[in-house]
Order: structure tokens, then C-alpha cells, then sequence
């Protein structure tokens, strides 16, 4: 019985909460692997950058809703050429967020892991943040830290990404 105020999780409609499992479990998942590379500390807006664009990474690639812990080992493959340099992924991700939209409106389901994934999405993209120019490499010289030389305005995705594949390689 419910009392005034809770909500069931299992999603079972009547108004009750569902409980975005998948995208929870993609955004553990990227959160795993990036911890476990220890490129950026946790706490950073990179690190975030590296986690929301693996979580997409992992969400949308899911096909057939069967995302799982035994799984997870069998895609790596898969996730490292999604994130690839030579892949265009912000598009990628475009296409299937706006499929999934698609398939929400016909069945009329809620969706909160799409409703989480869009505003990762919309995080990657509206976000900027400042980054070394690695297009631009003053008088030719390497830089001695890497505080020093050019920094660029860059979307949180243009970060994230490269990020998100290098703890795949890592781990």
C-alpha cells in the first residue's frame, strides 16, 4: 500500500514514479570506467564532460534494452568505436535521441532515462569549457606546463568524448 506522498518504482503507470534504471545504470557504468582510468578528478567539470558523454555512449547504444553487468565487457568494442575520433557521435547521438523521442510518443510511455539523457545531452552541447588549443602551438615550441599557451573555449562534448574512449582503452 502507498502512502501520501511515496510512489512505486516499478512502473507499473496509475500515475506512480518509474525509476530511469538504464540511464542510471550507463551513467554508473561511465563513471566506473573514468574512475578507473584516473585521468580527471572526479569532482572536475571534464571528468563530468568524460562521464555524460560515456553515459550517452553507453544509453543509446543499448538497442534491445538489455543492458546488463555481464555485458558490459562485450561492448567495450563496440563503445570505443562509437567514441572514436573519426566518428561523427554528435550526430550519432542526435539521431537516437530523436528516434527513442519518436518512439515515446507513439506508445505514450514516460520516459525519465530519456528525459536524464536529453539533459546530459543539452549539458555536453551548451557548456563550454576552456581547454588547451591543441590546433595552435605558439613559434612551434612545445609548451613547458600545462597551464601555459593557448587555451579555446570548447563544448563540454568536444572534452568529454576523447575522455570517454581513452578509459575505455584504460580499462
Amino acid at each position: 500500500m502507498l502512502h501520501r506522498g511515496q510512489e512505486s518504482t516499478d512502473g507499473t503507470g496509475g500515475g506512480e514514479l518509474t525509476v530511469p534504471m538504464a540511464w542510471l545504470y550507463a551513467e554508473y557504468i561511465a563513471d566506473e570506467l573514468l574512475r578507473t582510468g584516473d585521468l580527471m578528478p572526479p569532482t572536475s567539470f571534464e571528468f563530468r564532460a568524460g562521464r555524460d558523454a560515456l553515459a550517452l555512449t553507453i544509453f543509446l547504444s543499448d538497442t534491445d534494452g538489455e543492458l546488463s553487468g555481464i555485458r558490459v565487457v562485450t561492448q567495450l568494442e563496440t563503445w570505443l568505436s562509437l567514441t572514436a575520433y573519426d566518428q561523427p557521435w554528435q550526430d550519432w547521438v542526435r539521431e537516437r535521441l530523436a528516434k527513442l523521442a519518436a518512439e515515446t510518443i507513439e506508445t505514450g510511455d514516460p520516459a525519465p532515462d530519456l528525459e536524464l539523457a536529453e539533459a546530459a545531452w543539452r549539458w555536453l552541447e551548451e557548456t563550454e569549457l576552456l581547454a588547451p588549443d591543441l590546433n595552435a602551438v605558439p613559434g612551434g615550441a612545445a609548451m613547458a606546463g600545462e597551464d601555459e599557451g593557448p587555451k579555446v573555449w570548447t563544448p563540454a562534448w568536444q572534452l568529454g568524448l576523447p575522455l570517454g574512449h581513452l578509459a575505455i582503452h584504460l580499462f
